[in-house]
């Protein structure tokens, strides 16, 4: 198990103190929440609140492993404090994505980490490519940037269809913050890891060519 840095617990404390927070207090939960009319209205601040509210234990737990499992490897590259930004930016992408596909939803609501968490996830796998990983659907282990890069089209598949409850938008925009903030702090990795920065970018340019198509 690796161990837990002090940037890494602040984030989990913090998701935790305001989820908990949020589960007690339903006017503190929709006045926080990711909602496409309020942000419209100036209520831009939601932008990155909502990043910090959970719908429920399970939402919240996912979210919060899925950081501490992958939050050292930026740490190690960056330090702290471009392991939070990235963090931020990634956040900021996610919720930006979702504002600009569903800018026409003004009840469209959403919550939780998992943009940012996604973020540092894709920056994880630009700095460690050879990381080998499985999920519980995939128990064969296969290379990080593989199933970095499946988690992206199964995205847009899920922009498209809107299956499930989840914030398809919010996962790939905050994927797109780490991508592009690790390539701004390691700009050496477009010549050291040139086929990797680039296989992953193919899903991202994908996105933006079908919704310039209006496929999306």
């Amino acid at each position: 198990m690796p161990s837990i840095e002090i940037a890494t617990l602040a984030l989990i404390l913090l998701n935790v103190v305001v989820t908990m927070k949020g589960f007690g207090d339903s006017r503190f939960f929709d006045r926080y929440k990711f909602q496409v009319g309020a942000i419209k209205a100036r209520q831009w601040d939601r932008m990155f609140t909502s990043g910090f509210l959970h719908v429920d234990n399970r939402h919240l737990l996912f979210n919060m492993v899925t950081l501490y499992f992958f939050a050292n490897v930026v740490i190690y590259a960056f330090g702290d404090w471009r392991f939070l930004l990235i963090y931020g930016v990634s956040l900021f992408t996610g919720s930006l994505l979702a504002l600009s596909f569903h800018r026409n939803e003004p009840y469209y609501s959403a919550v939780g980490a998992s943009g940012a968490v996604t973020g540092i996830l894709y920056s994880a796998i630009l700095l460690q490519p050879d990381m080998t990983l499985a999920l519980m659907f995939i128990p064969i282990p296969l290379p990080a940037y593989v199933l970095g890069i499946l988690y992206l089209l199964y995205s847009i598949y899920g922009m498209k269809t809107r299956v499930g409850n989840i914030g398809h938008t919010a996962h790939f925009g905050g994927a797109i913050g780490g991508y592009a903030t690790t390539l701004v702090f390691s700009p050496y990795l477009l010549q050291t890891d040139t086929f990797i920065v680039l296989i992953m970018a193919v899903p991202i340019v994908l996105m933006f060519i079908l919704e310039r198509l209006g496929k999306l």
